[in-house]
């Protein structure tokens, strides 16, 4: 077999990689991967244990330099991006992520993430009633990124006024988790986090002033045995919960809803029975996963499936093809949207668990069940192209009729 089959910059991979991974986990489960230098792992017993051991990490910056590692020293026009992503809990490890995790769960609690049912459902309702009303138009732009983006901005506290500028920012600080990011899109992603974190850090220091009943405020608020979040830890986790509520949320509703296209006798079981959404949603997210791929650093030498793997190492965690295992998942190529039991990792493992999973699997149900109900007979308009991202891996638009 080629590594050519793995492929994460082909538009044909982008677009089904499930062929390769099957290929990888019969034949390859862990090989080095020479064009991103990465070790790739495929199967779920793998990736399952790997997300949840210690000796590997978000960074390797807690216990070596990058010469240590065989890394360049970051240059020096993205100290700006670094600052502000490493402020918050997603590139940090213990105890610095234990601290942040902890000061973060006491404002975002699961009791204020249901609280907000009621306001998703309403916007959810709103959007898909709009696009029942025009007779169809790009799912993508007018559902499904409007919604998680005035979610968070609602929970937040963003003024409406400012929203339209949160969906930009998020996109273009996202594309330097792609592999090996041009330095033009490098420059890009400095450029939003440094617009982002000015107006975050204006915000915070008006709530600070003048308290509101929203999660920024209760983040400037909270304390837990007289620690709390520094100003640039507050701006950190606001734009970690953005970026990764919003991206990952559109994306899971553009290749859930391609998905159910696809497969139009379970998208009629949907429509004739809305009890399925949650299980559906599980289902969905397992099928065709908006983050198919997640990277950790080797701060140990491991060994995986019988291949030694040495400190400084990186491992790409092949989650999409994890969510395909067929020594978990029965005949897992087959869309079930009552699939049960339906452990998929999509949200991660270990203690970078997703903090927003909560969330998005309300704002995935509401919006499902809003589409649902206002466009019953809702079909495809045209076949999508996939964005050429493979990390976040999404659809263009999605053009539908009702």
């Amino acid at each position: 077999m080629s590594d050519l089959s793995y492929d994460p910059w082909s538009p044909a991979f982008v677009a089904d990689p499930y062929p390769a991974f099957e290929e990888l986990r019969a034949e390859r489960p862990v090989f080095f991967h020479e064009p991103t230098s990465q070790w790739v792992i495929s199967r779920y017993e793998d990736v399952n244990a790997l997300l949840r051991d210690r000796r590997l990490g978000r960074t390797y910056l807690h216990v070596a330099g990058h010469e240590e590692f065989g890394q360049r020293p970051e240059a020096e026009f993205l100290k700006p991006f670094w600052d502000l992503i490493r402020a918050g809990m997603l590139d940090v490890e213990p105890p610095t992520h234990t601290r942040l995790r902890r000061l973060v769960s006491k404002a975002f609690t699961a009791r204020m993430v249901e609280g907000l049912r009621p306001m998703i459902r309403r916007l959810a309702g709103d959007l898909a009633g709009a696009l029942a009303a025009k007779g169809g138009g790009d799912l993508l732009a007018e559902v499904a990124e409007p919604l998680p983006v005035n979610v968070i901005a609602e929970m937040l506290g963003v003024p409406a006024e400012d929203r339209s500028l949160l969906r930009p920012w998020s996109a273009d600080i996202c594309g330097m988790y792609e592999l090996n990011p041009p330095e033009e899109a490098q420059r890009t992603a400095v450029r939003a986090a440094v617009e982002f974190s000015d107006y975050l850090r204006a915000l915070a220091r008006t709530r600070r002033d003048e308290p509101r009943d929203d999660l920024i405020t209760a983040l400037t608020q909270v304390v837990d045995e007289g620690d709390r979040l520094t100003e640039d830890e507050l701006i950190g986790t606001c734009v970690l919960l953005l970026n990764a509520g919003h991206e990952a949320t559109v994306n899971a509703t553009g290749n859930g809803w391609w998905s159910l296209f696809r497969n139009p006798g379970e998208l009629e079981r949907l429509r004739g029975d809305l009890s399925l959404v949650p299980t559906a949603v599980e289902e969905l997210l397992r099928y065709d996963t908006p983050a198919p791929m997640f990277e950790r650093w080797v701060l140990e030498d491991i060994t995986v499936a019988g291949v030694d793997i040495p400190r400084g190492a990186e491992v790409a965690l092949q989650f999409a093809s994890a969510n395909r295992d067929p020594e978990v998942f029965a005949d897992p190529d087959r869309l079930d949207l009552a699939r049960d039991p339906n452990p998929h990792i999509t949200f991660g493992l270990g203690i970078h668990y997703c903090l927003g999973a909560p969330l998005a699997r309300i704002e995935l149900a509401e919006s499902y069940s809003a589409l649902l109900s206002a466009a019953p007979r809702l079909r495809l308009a045209a076949e999508p192209k996939w964005k050429p991202g493979y990390v976040l891996r999404g659809l263009e638009s999605l053009q539908v009729e009702c």
